[in-house]
């Protein structure tokens, strides 16, 4: 397979369709609310945006629709036809709550979507629904996610299972692997906490537990299920060390989580690979096009761009200074001198929310680099 052009144009264009959802998640990004926001592009303005994508070439990065929930917007289809008629492949992050999301709606979707990913942040009803609560009734939605992993992988509908991971859930990931690899999911991408929007209420992993976590994240993906993280790109640096045959003995996170795996699911297949990576980091390879158009580097990193209703996103992405910085991974700190800065980068935007510099060190790593 070619290699992906990314200082060209990004591999997944992420578009926050709207910031209306039914439930009001602890950790959500985009502070979703239960009514649209009158800011939000109208369908004109999104047409508009999606042919601007065309100017990238063939092929076209895939559009990811996400919200919010996407699938509250009157004209979701309409969008969606109209990236189809164009060539883009798309990918829809919908919000599981109610009913909304049954066989008759996942198979209207199969046809104009090439994936889904459903979020799981526990292991338990309990967690799962104290994390991602809704805000129109008290319903089960460990329940309904379970339920539609069932109807997905009966509709033979390609998805993936995202899971926020923070001091709340983090002993239950070798329990939410179980039922990601038993679910029929392609892959498991674990997302680490960045304090935005109302994951403020939250408390992150502090450094060392992360470094537990993927190093745990590495042992799971030896059981077949690609894993792969969001705002923690140094878990590519624990693939290429353990790769090349470094042990980590690990802090005592690890340990739990090391043995509750081997506990519940056995020992690994023996000649299992861990699958490959894609180099992206916020801004690099990723673009994000908030409800209103603003142009950000993730949706985690909301520093603006430029907005889509007068800017174009192909000029953007190839000529914004600060874009241009992070993908030639000019950093400060030991980020700066990282002998892992091309495969990594560490996260711009824990960089940002917590030293207000979107170029400085990841504060989540503890890696020291070789070179000073």
């Amino acid at each position: 397979m070619r290699k992906w052009p990314l200082k060209e144009k990004p591999l997944l264009v992420f578009y926050e369709t709207t910031k209306a959802c039914p439930l009001a998640c602890r950790h959500c990004r985009a502070n979703a609310l239960l009514k649209p926001l009158p800011t939000e592009l109208s369908t004109r303005d999104a047409m508009k945006f999606i042919d601007d994508l065309t100017g990238f070439d063939r092929p076209y990065p895939v559009l990811i629709l996400t919200g919010g929930d996407p699938l509250m917007r009157d004209d979701a289809f309409e969008i969606m036809d109209h990236a189809k008629s164009m060539g883009i492949p798309i990918a829809l992050s919908p919000a599981v709550s109610t009913k909304l999301l049954n066989e008759d709606l996942l198979r209207e979707l199969k046809k104009r979507v090439s994936s889904m990913s459903i979020s799981l942040d526990g292991a338990r009803p309990e967690t799962h629904n104290y994390i991602r609560r809704t805000a129109l009734e008290q319903i089960d939605v460990f329940k309904a996610t379970l339920e539609v992993f069932d109807i997905l992988r009966k509709l033979d509908i390609e998805f993936q299972v995202n899971t926020a991971v923070m001091k709340l859930n983090v002993h239950e990931l070798p329990y939410i692997f179980k039922i990601v690899k038993e679910s029929g999911a392609n892959a498991w991408e674990v997302f680490f906490l960045i304090r935005v929007g109302r994951g403020m209420e939250l408390e992150p992993l502090d450094p060392w537990e992360s470094e537990d976590v993927v190093q745990f994240l590495y042992e799971a993906s030896l059981y077949g299920l690609q894993v792969r993280t969001v705002e923690a790109p140094f878990f590519r640096r624990i693939i290429m060390q353990r790769r090349s045959g470094m042990n980590y003995a690990g802090g005592k996170l690890y340990q739990e989580l090391t043995s509750k795996l081997r506990e519940i699911m056995g020992e690994p297949p023996t000649g299992t690979k861990v699958s490959s990576f894609t180099p992206t980091r916020d801004g690099y390879g990723i673009i994000f096009v908030a409800s209103d158009g603003s142009i950000y580097p993730s949706g985690f990193l909301p520093l603006t761009l430029g907005n889509v209703r007068k800017d174009n996103i192909v000029k953007v992405y190839k000529e914004h200074p600060v874009l241009r910085t992070i993908r030639e991974a000019r950093f400060n700190g030991k980020c700066g001198v990282c002998e892992f800065r091309d495969i990594c980068g560490g996260s711009r935007a824990r960089a940002y929310t917590e030293l207000g510099d979107p170029l400085a060190s990841d504060p989540a790593c503890v890696y020291e680099p070789t070179a000073k």
